[in-house]
């Protein structure tokens, strides 16, 4: 699959819905050209992570033409040169509801293919079916919330100059806040989410961490983008030994998006659970 720029995507456009299987209506976006702008070499990145994405309005149909209904999880690695674009992952979705399988193995290897062909590297795909829906979880990011700090604001753009480090004792601790709003790249529709930054180093101003943060409440980026610019800027600025970032993002077309970023080599993947608003 050829890869593409935003502003050739779907997205804000209209479109005719498929319902039979269509991998070419997959968007590869390149992460190099993003990354060239926060200053990320793609040949050495600072982090590694990975996209975790939930997809609720999964179906199909099985070899005698019964629906079949499914939550998905995909986990892109960061690593991949490229992001799916999500309306393109929607439609492409939808392709399944009329869509004949033998059974789920099928459906798994079949989106398996075709999103390590869209996204350049291997994708891990795991459904979650009726009868484990009862065992879905739900859990707040961890730690403290800066939240309530009472400062005033009237700047709303990411300036990473509000970001610095008090000189002093190595601290480690997690900070998280639910304020985090972007917009998407292309439409400019509101994107709603919430971040945790776990850290070891000098302590960060928690002041500066959310005017920073909800300075990208006019700011127009992926999901994706975003969590890598706050991860950038925080790792300059501030100076961390080692720094996770983690943002949780409610969903748009039945699909969220939450991408982890991490430099910190004792760092485990989160556990896939949504927060109240997703």
């Amino acid at each position: 699959m050829t890869t593409q720029q935003p502003e050739h995507s779907p997205l804000g456009k209209k479109v005719d819905y498929q319902d039979h299987y269509d991998p070419s209506l997959l968007f590869p976006i390149p992460r190099r050209v993003k990354r060239e702008e926060i200053g990320v070499d793609e040949a050495r990145l600072p982090f590694r992570g990975v996209d975790i994405w939930n997809g609720y309005e999964l179906s199909w149909l099985n070899a005698r033409g019964k629906p079949q209904i499914a939550i998905a999880t995909f986990a892109i690695p960061a690593e991949s040169p490229c992001l799916i674009e999500s309306k393109s992952f929607k439609l492409y979705l939808n392709t399944f509801n009329q869509t004949r399988l033998d059974d789920d193995r099928a459906l798994v290897d079949c989106l398996t293919r075709d999103l390590r062909q869209a996204a350049g590297a291997p994708v891990a795909v795991a459904l979650t079916r009726p009868a484990d829906f009862a065992a879905e979880r739900f859990a707040e990011l961890p730690g403290e919330s800066i939240d309530g700090l009472d400062i005033a604001i009237d700047d709303y753009s990411p300036d990473p100059s509000r970001l610095h480090a008090d000189a002093g004792e190595v601290v480690e601790e997690t900070l998280c806040s639910d304020l985090l709003k972007s917009n998407c790249l292309v439409t400019g529709q509101p994107d709603w989410g919430s971040v945790t930054l776990h850290y070891r180093g000098a302590r960060i101003d928690r002041e500066g961490l959310l005017r920073y943060l909800i300075g990208f409440r006019q700011h127009n980026e992926f999901h994706e983008q975003c969590v890598e610019r706050i991860f950038t800027d925080v790792l300059r600025q501030c100076r961390p030994e080692t720094l996770t970032v983690y943002a949780r993002y409610t969903r748009r077309g039945g699909l969220d998006i939450n991408p982890w970023r991490s430099n910190d080599p004792a760092a485990r993947l989160p556990a896939n659970l949504r927060t109240a608003r997703q």
